[in-house]
């Protein structure tokens, strides 16, 4: 079920049959290197990375990463979509294209898409993104969807250094 429908992609719910698209996905050199390896060496792996990432972040939030395909071809592109970390005080958006889907505004598309689907199904008063100081198409897209660097944070000791982001919506009054 299409949960989201732009000019270009489709945005929906990993299920376990994109398990190849994840292994392919988590083990390309940007992932790798901007995101971290996540041990997925195989479908059996990669499943595991769906039920116990995604879906049961779905279960538990109500959100979490989407599959964003094509609209015309319905291939997997990448994935994006909120987060809830335990140690942040928002949710904050993730992105991860294949390579031969990068700069083509895509990613842009597909995370202004989900943050106005959230924030109207949220009613968010705040997103976070994170990103490490060197990923600058990273940096270019936050701020391209009108989120502004605030600090740097180590998620933890011994972790790296990042960028942390933040993009306030108004607080509605009814």
């Amino acid at each position: 079920m299409v949960l989201i429908e732009t000019q270009r992609l489709q945005i929906k719910r990993l299920s376990l049959p994109d398990a190849a698209f994840i292994l392919a996905l988590t083990n390309t050199a940007g992932w790798l290197q901007y995101i971290g390896d996540r041990g997925v060496r195989d479908l059996s792996t990669a499943e595991a990375y769906i039920t116990n990432g995604p879906l049961a972040s779905y279960d538990q939030f109500g959100h979490g990463l989407y599959r964003v395909s094509g609209k015309e071809d319905g291939l997997p592109m990448g994935i994006c979509g909120l987060l809830k970390r335990p140690h942040f005080d928002y949710p904050d958006i993730g992105f991860a294209f294949l390579p031969e889907y990068t700069g083509y505004g895509y990613a842009q598309e597909a995370a202004a898409a989900i943050l106005g689907f959230e924030q109207q199904t949220l009613s968010l008063s705040c997103v976070w993104a994170i990103t490490l100081p060197e990923n600058a198409r990273s940096i270019r897209l936050l701020e391209k969807l009108g989120m502004v660097f605030r600090r740097m944070i180590s998620e933890a000791p011994g972790k790296p250094v990042l960028m942390l982001f933040e993009k306030k919506y108004p607080v509605s009054v009814t």
